[in-house]
């Protein structure tokens, strides 16, 4: 009779796998990981393109919803488009607010109203006080290109030179036509947006001077890039009416072999 081994002490096979055991079970393992790949491909792509989806859409999105809220802000009358070479163009002034002047003194030698028989330098403001950046110009009247009341071609724009109280002071000017409501506007700066396929880029352009006619592109000013990967866009205004106008504007961005467009439109005020 033999003695019984020790439990600690196993032959060479007992300690461990054998090369065919051990290529066997990386076989197994390679077929199970391979099956477990194909049932988590399809979710795992649906996630990558919903993500990827998600992200034009958020960089279209934001870059018109900017484009909606300084839209808002434009002087009536004032906004305008163009295309050259590829690039399509949409300008407006942008304005900080709007008051109403005096109009009449309310008794002999009291008050300062708004004269529109001759030249005049200052006015009291009515109401709320609007804010005077530096450098903003005073418009009454707007009434768009070819009407004798056009802010770009200056016939109803003057420098604004002071801010007092309520008393607003500008280069002596003579404005052409009252307004119905006896408004006026505070404009900071003109405003261009460029959409260029080609380049890909949505840019916003502000702080040149204001010209008679539309710069495309604007000689100089601050350029802000709105949206990269940009492969087509459109710009249009429609004057529905006489006080009111339409803006549309539309986006698309690609990626991955597909595409997303967001379109918005804007409804804005003429009312002068």
């Amino acid at each position: 009779m033999h003695p019984a081994r020790p439990p600690e002490q196993r032959s060479p096979r007992e300690a461990g796998f054998t090369l065919i055991e051990a290529i066997v079970t990386m076989t197994v393992l390679a077929i199970v990981g391979g099956m477990i790949a194909v049932f988590l491909r399809t979710p795992i792509d649906a996630y990558t393109d919903t993500a990827r989806r998600a992200d034009l859409t958020d960089t279209a999105d934001t870059a018109l919803r900017r484009f909606d809220r300084e839209i808002r802000t434009a002087l009536p009358n004032s906004i305008r488009s163009a295309a050259s070479g590829g690039v399509l163009y949409l300008e407006f002034l942008q304005t900080t607010g709007a008051g109403r002047y005096r109009i009449a003194a309310t008794s002999p030698g009291v008050g300062n109203p708004l004269d529109f028989t001759a030249a005049d330098t200052s006015f009291d403001i009515l109401g709320s006080v609007p804010s005077v950046p530096g450098g903003a110009f005073l418009v009454v009247m707007n009434l768009g290109a070819g009407s004798g009341a056009d802010a770009y071609a200056g016939d109803n724009r003057s420098t604004i030179a002071s801010l007092s109280g309520s008393t607003l002071s500008f280069a002596s000017f003579l404005f052409p036509f009252d307004s119905p409501a006896h408004r006026f506007f505070v404009v900071d700066t003109p405003v261009t947006y460029a959409c260029n396929p080609a380049a890909g880029t949505l840019t916003r352009i502000s702080g040149y001077t204001i010209a008679a006619s539309q710069p495309t592109p604007p000689a100089s000013g601050t350029v802000t890039l709105v949206a990269d990967k940009v492969s087509a866009c459109n710009f249009t205004y429609d004057a529905i009416a006489s006080r009111t106008g339409m803006v549309s504007a539309s986006l698309t961005l690609p990626s991955g072999g597909e595409s997303v467009r967001l379109f918005r439109q804007v409804a804005v005020s003429n009312a002068p």
